[in-house]
């Protein structure tokens, strides 16, 4: 069997390095963003008995690749980057690293909503090119708005608690997570999606991305926010259709949005978003801390090692949990 496990990526935290080195294992790292022959190259000179799956796509010609592959660990929650029924189907389990990285990416939510509702980036460049715009501007509180969080997950919880310190009131909607869950965090559980976006001041996605969330807020859903509405992504991209959030924005529909994730990373040159002053964005680094790297490289090192041990695995680890049924914890 072999000893490699590749890192779809240039780095790995030196505490996640130690976990399989500890298990005898050797880290390969890509590249970041690699892909096409360059990637199945160093899939195949790898020969990997796991992934770390960072940056790029694992999807059919990833796995032919590496016939020796027994599982995937995604360095993070967000899974639409891994073709997961493909991995199922040559039982590969695919474990996540849940919550590790909440405090980062929920810090992070909350920074893009503070810049997007304070205009900090066009005051700042405002005053760095002479221009003191005091006289006439009209600030705007967050106390006492209402922050819609969109899943309830995690990230999304954590992301509430920090809201309710600056004095909002906190809602969300997610049909899947249990009533207790709302309970527990205070939070008041919205069953209408609309309703939802209709009533808060700031709505923050924290869903995953699948078929059916795939431009979860498009036209329609945009029409239905306040005029002075702001929206923040810090989950996928592809949950926003951006050319209507593109137009939303440029006709002044809602107030601005703050992202850090888009449907094609990094977003063409030619895209709508490049002359929007409503928006702030930040190249998918809202996980991208050192004490979150940390959390997630040790998470996702440590799945691997557990389950080439046969040791057994948290269920609410498992993306495709049938294909470990009888082993999970």
């Amino acid at each position: 069997m072999s000893d490699k496990v590749l890192i779809t990526g240039p780095s790995l935290a030196p505490a996640a390095v130690e976990v399989l080195e500890a298990a005898g294992l050797t880290p390969v790292y890509v590249p970041p963003y690699s892909s096409g022959n360059g990637l199945l190259d160093a899939v195949r000179s790898a020969d990997p008995v796991g992934i770390i799956s960072r940056m790029g796509r694992i999807d059919a010609t990833v796995l032919d690749a590496a016939p020796g592959l027994r599982v995937i660990s995604k360095h993070g929650v967000g899974v639409d980057n891994i073709d997961i029924g493909e991995a199922a189907r040559r039982g590969i389990p695919v474990l996540v690293a849940t919550g590790a990285n909440a405090v980062s990416v929920a810090e992070h939510a909350i920074a893009l909503m503070l810049a997007v509702t304070k205009r900090l980036l066009p005051l700042d460049r405002s005053l760095r090119d002479g221009r003191w715009e005091k006289p006439g501007f009209k600030g705007r509180e967050l106390a006492g708005s209402t922050l819609g969080l969109v899943a309830f997950g995690a990230i999304a919880r954590q992301a509430g608690r920090f809201a309710r310190a600056f004095g909002m009131e906190v809602v969300a909607y997610d049909p899947f997570c249990p009533a207790e869950a709302f309970a527990e965090e205070g939070v008041a559980r919205i069953d209408d999606f609309d309703e939802l976006l209709a009533m808060s001041d700031v709505i923050s996605l924290h869903s995953p991305l699948t078929p059916d969330t795939r431009n979860l807020i498009d036209a329609r859903r945009l029409a239905l926010m306040k005029p002075d509405a702001v929206i923040v992504n810090t989950a996928r991209g592809g949950l926003i259709d951006e050319p209507a959030l593109a137009a939303a924005l440029a006709e002044g529909r809602i107030a601005g949005a703050g992202l850090d994730t888009f449907a094609q990373e990094p977003p063409p040159a030619e895209h709508p978003f490049w002359a929007e002053p409503r928006l702030v964005m930040t190249p998918h680094i809202g996980g991208v801390t050192t004490a979150a790297n940390t959390r997630v490289g040790v998470e996702a090192a440590q799945g691997i090692v557990d389950l080439l041990a046969g040791r057994p695995v948290a269920p609410a680890r498992i993306v495709n949990r049938a294909v470990l049924a009888p082993a999970v914890a």
